[in-house]
C-alpha cells in the first residue's frame, strides 16, 4: 500500500515523499517535487511490486559504486556551495578510487571497514568521520531516492571517537609580537590578512576569497559569501579592521576587486611570509587558524555569550563553539564576584553595622 507525506525542504518549498509497502517487500521511498508525479509513480511501482517486474536487487547488480558517484556528483552535489562541493568531491573520489569497480550488490560493511582502515593511513579520526560521512549521504541517496540499493551499508559502521580538538590563541605578549612581525613583513598583504582575522574569526579560504563588493565601510561590517558550510554570514568590523581596509582602499588598484590578490591577481596565501612572521615573533605551535580560536577566544573573554560567537564564527551548531564555554564561564564568575562585592558584601556590612550597638549607648536608645 502506497502513502505521501509532504515534506518541506531548506529551501521552503514543499516536496512529496512516496512510500510504497507491501507484505513480505522492501519498502520503496521516493521524493517528487509534484504530487501528480508522486501519485503516478506510486501506481506504478505497486503495481510493478505485485507482479514482480521490480527488484532493487537487479539496479544493485546492474551499477557500481563508482556509477553511484558519479551520479550523485551530477545531481546532488549542485545543491551546495563551492566549499562543500570541493570537499565532498574529494572525498567521494577517495571512495571511487579505492572502491569504485565494485557492485552495489558486493558492496557491504565489511568491504567498507576494511577500505576504512586503508583510509586511517595518515589520516585523523575526525577526517576519516568526513570521509564516511560523505559516502553515507551518497549511500543514502541511492537508497531512498534511486532505489538502487535495499539499504545503506555505511550506516553499520561505527563511527571513530574524535578529539575534543585543539584550541590554540594568541596571548597578549604575542599577538603584539606578530603584529609587529607583520606589519614589518615585505609582503604587504600579510598584517591587513592576519589583523581581519583576529578581528573577524574568518577561516582562510573566507578572507582570501572576501572581494571589495563584500566590504560595507559605511555600516562596519564585512559579509563573508562563500564559507565552509554554504550559508553567507555578516561580521562588525571593528576600528583596527575599519583602519586596515581604509589604508588599503586608498591603495589598491581598481582593475583588482579581491582584497588579497597576488601579483598574478590571484587568491593564494602567502605562507613564506606567514612563516617568516611566525619565527620573527618566537611564536611556536602556531596555525594561521588558530587566529580563527584567538578571535573566539577574546570575544568569550570580553564578555560575549556562547551563542554570538557562534554566530560570528558562523558555527552551524552550538557544539563547536562550546569549546570556548570555559573562557565564558570565567567572564561570568568575575561578573558574580564584581556583583557580590558591589551589592552583597556592601549589603553584609549594612546589617552588620545597624544590628551591632555603638560603644557608650543603652540598648534602649
Amino acid at each position: 500500500m502506497a502513502s505521501i507525506q509532504e515534506v518541506r525542504v531548506k529551501d521552503g518549498s514543499t516536496h512529496f515523499k512516496v512510500f510504497v509497502r507491501l507484505a513480505g517487500q522492501p519498502t520503496c521511498v521516493k521524493t517528487f517535487r509534484r504530487l501528480t508525479d508522486a501519485k503516478r509513480w506510486s501506481v506504478q511501482m505497486e503495481s510493478a511490486i505485485r507482479e514482480g517486474r521490480y527488484s532493487p536487487i537487479r539496479e544493485a547488480e546492474r551499477h557500481t559504486l563508482a556509477d553511484l558517484i558519479d551520479r550523485y556528483q551530477q545531481e546532488v552535489l549542485e545543491r551546495y556551495g563551492p566549499w562543500e562541493r570541493k570537499n565532498r568531491s574529494r572525498q567521494l573520489g577517495w571512495w571511487r578510487n579505492d572502491l569504485g569497480a565494485l557492485r552495489l550488490t558486493d558492496l557491504t560493511p565489511a568491504r567498507l571497514a576494511e577500505a576504512r582502515e586503508r583510509l586511517k593511513r595518515g589520516r585523523s579520526d575526525s577526517t576519516c568521520n568526513r570521509y564516511l560521512a560523505a559516502l553515507s549521504h551518497a549511500l543514502s541517496v541511492a537508497w531512498r531516492e534511486w532505489e538502487w540499493i535495499e539499504q545503506n551499508p555505511a550506516r553499520r559502521l561505527k563511527r571513530a571517537k574524535e578529539s575534543p580538538g585543539r584550541v590554540r590563541w594568541l596571548s597578549d605578549e604575542e599577538r603584539e609580537a606578530l603584529l609587529k612581525s607583520c606589519r614589518a613583513s615585505a609582503n604587504h598583504r600579510l598584517y591587513p590578512l592576519v589583523l581581519l582575522a583576529l578581528c573577524t574569526g574568518g577561516r582562510q579560504g573566507e578572507l582570501l576569497r572576501l572581494r571589495w563588493g563584500d566590504v560595507d565601510l559605511g555600516r562596519k561590517s564585512v559579509q563573508f559569501v562563500e564559507t565552509k558550510n554554504g550559508v553567507s554570514r555578516s561580521v562588525p568590523l571593528v576600528d583596527p579592521a575599519m583602519a586596515s581596509l581604509r589604508t588599503m582602499m586608498s591603495t589598491r588598484r581598481l582593475d583588482i576587486d579581491l582584497l588579497f590578490p597576488n601579483r598574478w591577481r590571484q587568491a593564494t596565501f602567502p605562507r613564506k611570509a606567514w612563516e617568516a612572521a611566525l619565527l620573527a615573533a618566537s611564536i611556536k605551535d602556531f596555525r594561521f587558524h588558530d587566529l580563527r580560536h584567538s578571535c573566539a577566544s577574546y570575544l568569550a573573554m570580553a564578555g560575549a555569550t556562547i551563542r554570538e560567537i557562534q554566530m560570528i564564527l558562523g558555527h552551524k551548531t552550538i557544539a563547536m563553539t562550546a569549546r570556548y564555554s570555559h573562557l565564558t564561564d570565567q567572564h561570568l564568575a568575575g561578573v558574580a564576584a564584581r556583583m557580590s562585592s558591589q551589592f552583597l558584601e556592601l549589603g553584609s556590612r549594612s546589617l552588620k553595622s545597624s544590628d551591632g550597638v555603638q560603644p557608650g549607648a543603652s540598648a534602649e536608645g
